[in-house]
């Protein structure tokens, strides 16, 4: 399930409110819920900086980010070389991403996608221009349901919605994912999309890193996961 909208910055908890997959000195990646925002936005709701704020007391810089309603692996920076080191590498595409995906429709058992994204002039939905261009996504079929497949993703690049744009535009809207095509939303407004793992080469050690997140547990992912014969993780 999706964290609750409208949600208020936690003052203090017993518990902390955002769950750490891998820290050292420079950074930090937290699993994030669906529904919380990567950074500070204008609805004002909690977002995962202020989260890590809150429950860990550490102050983090964003890196990159995922969608409000995507849920798993997000890398956040805890000092200014850090930021600008992680940063080099995600646009230097020497960090590997990863995700899970429950999609509408027979997926194949594995495809090649390599297209031009544009963001429309209202900022809110990719555009896909099929054939070429350099941002590339390969997938490959996990499980096949009756009417949903289970993908695992990998993406070069990172443009704005990439894989929810990309999918749709192959006939495999996200599900719950209305923006792109889905029949009908999720009741707590996710969409089926989990940053699954990230890895990479340290910059500041040059030791390699590989971080993966916890299992979704929606009803449309364990039916899949099921079939797939994917037990539950809680992460590392």
């Amino acid at each position: 399930m999706c964290a609750r909208t409208n949600s208020p910055i936690p003052t203090s908890s017993t518990e902390p409110a955002l769950r750490l997959l891998h820290r050292d000195a420079h950074c930090v990646v937290v699993d994030k819920p669906c529904g919380v925002p990567s950074q500070p936005d204008p609805s004002g709701d909690a977002s995962v900086l202020d989260l890590l704020q809150a429950g860990h007391g550490l102050n983090g810089l964003p890196v990159h980010r995922l969608d409000r309603p995507v849920s798993g692996c997000l890398l956040v920076a805890l000092d200014r070389e850090g930021a600008a080191r992680y940063s080099a590498s995600f646009a230097q595409r020497k960090v590997r991403k990863t995700y899970w995906a429950v999609v509408e429709g027979e997926a194949l058992a594995e495809a090649r996608l390599q297209d031009t994204l544009h963001r429309d002039a209202r900022g809110h939905r990719a555009r896909v221009a099929k054939g070429g261009g350099g941002q590339q996504l390969h997938y490959l079929r996990l499980a096949q349901g009756d009417r949903l497949a289970l993908l695992e993703v990998v993406i070069v690049g990172g443009a704005f919605h990439q894989v929810r744009a990309q999918l749709a535009a192959s006939g495999l809207p996200v599900r719950g994912d209305v923006k792109y095509g889905a029949r009908r939303g999720n009741r707590d407004r996710s969409i089926a999309l989990h940053a699954r793992s990230l890895a990479w080469t340290d910059p500041f050690t040059g030791m390699e890193v590989q971080v993966e997140a916890s299992t979704p547990d929606a009803p449309w992912w364990r039916a899949l996961f099921n079939i797939a014969g994917i037990g539950p993780v809680q992460g590392t």
